[in-house]
């Protein structure tokens, strides 16, 4: 029966090709045309191909040392100096930063109408600084539910968003995001926020899809809280994202591996200082002649007493050997 099978499909691939070869004009006895010349296998190449992330242009002492002779040596003595290989994003996905998400979320010129419905469905994600792992699947996840749904085109008031975690501060700080990968569901001009991790939902491109055309995420109640968006204490994550942007903005112009040096060095004195040892004890016989220098005179002994107590001795046997 396989051998049957295997002859069925063979007769019809050969019947489909000699038919395609017909329909092109070819006759018995001219070469066959090459497959390449068939308009049936052209491919369209895409409109919007992947876009390459990583750590963007190096400065002149990160090339100095992560490019050339040096990187070659540092990785014969297991020293990886030469920084985060690039990762292969769909530059579809807008990619939300500090700098935009003002202008692309919270300001987004909508109408009254589209403003209602609305909804931003975000990842942040850290397969830009683990190319493996969980992030790397989710991401997967994500870009295959963003092609399902605009092959679907029936949410059209849903837009896709990436935030790279290792290159935003202001936003995870007012988030309260310390760790990826997760998935945020924004309405309200980033007013009402739901976060999802990685492991709390089935990730497939369907059921995303499905939970998203359904707004299954409206069991879970927003994200409340005094320091979240619209509470009472909101300005004090602001200030602290104001903070840590500042000093994150300051630190990546420092090269990489003179970061690595320098924080090796400062772990180095740290774990040395916390593993100092102890001055040594004094000896227990100088204590003690302390103590007895230290003494009242009360508490000293009487020389004239001890001998006060000898001479009562000494009367008596005299006594009485004149007895005798």
């Amino acid at each position: 029966m396989k051998s049957l099978a295997y002859a069925a499909g063979f007769l019809s691939l050969t019947a489909l090709v000699d038919a395609q070869y017909f329909s092109a004009g070819w006759t018995p006895g001219q070469p066959v045309p090459s497959q390449s010349a068939s308009p049936v296998h052209t491919s369209i190449p895409p409109s919007n191909p992947a876009k390459q992330h990583g750590p963007g242009k190096m400065s002149f002492l990160d090339s100095l040392v992560t490019v050339g002779p040096l990187a070659a040596i540092s990785s014969l003595i297991g020293l990886n100096i030469t920084g985060t290989p690039a990762v292969t994003w769909d530059e579809r996905i807008p990619l939300i930063t500090d700098e935009n998400y003002a202008e692309m979320i919270v300001n987004e010129t909508l109408t009254p109408e589209e403003e209602k419905e609305r909804v931003w469905f975000l990842i942040i994600t850290t397969t830009a600084g683990q190319p493996e792992g969980v992030s790397k699947f989710v991401d997967g996840v994500f870009d295959a539910t963003y092609n399902y749904t605009l092959d679907k085109a029936d949410l059209p008031h849903v837009r896709f968003g990436r935030v790279d975690y290792l290159n935003v501060t202001s936003i995870t700080t007012k988030w309260v995001v310390w760790s990826a990968p997760y998935l945020v569901v924004l309405k309200d001009r980033g007013q009402e926020l739901r976060f999802y991790k990685a492991g709390q939902i089935r990730l497939t491109d369907e059921i995303l899809h499905q939970f998203l055309k359904e707004e299954g995420w409206k069991i879970k109640d927003p994200w409340r809280s005094i320091y979240g968006p619209g509470g009472e204490r909101e300005y004090l994550l602001d200030y602290l994202a104001q903070v840590l942007s500042t000093i994150y903005g300051a630190l990546v112009r420092v090269p990489k591996w003179l970061m690595y040096m320098m924080s090796g060095g400062l772990a180095t004195f740290l774990i040395n200082f916390l593993h100092k040892p102890s001055p040594p004890k004094s000896a227990p016989k100088a204590a003690v002649e302390r103590a007895s220098a230290s003494a009242p005179p009360s508490q000293q002994p009487d020389s004239a007493s001890s001998t006060s107590t000898k001479t009562p001795q000494k009367g008596s046997s005299n006594k009485r050997k004149g007895k005798k």
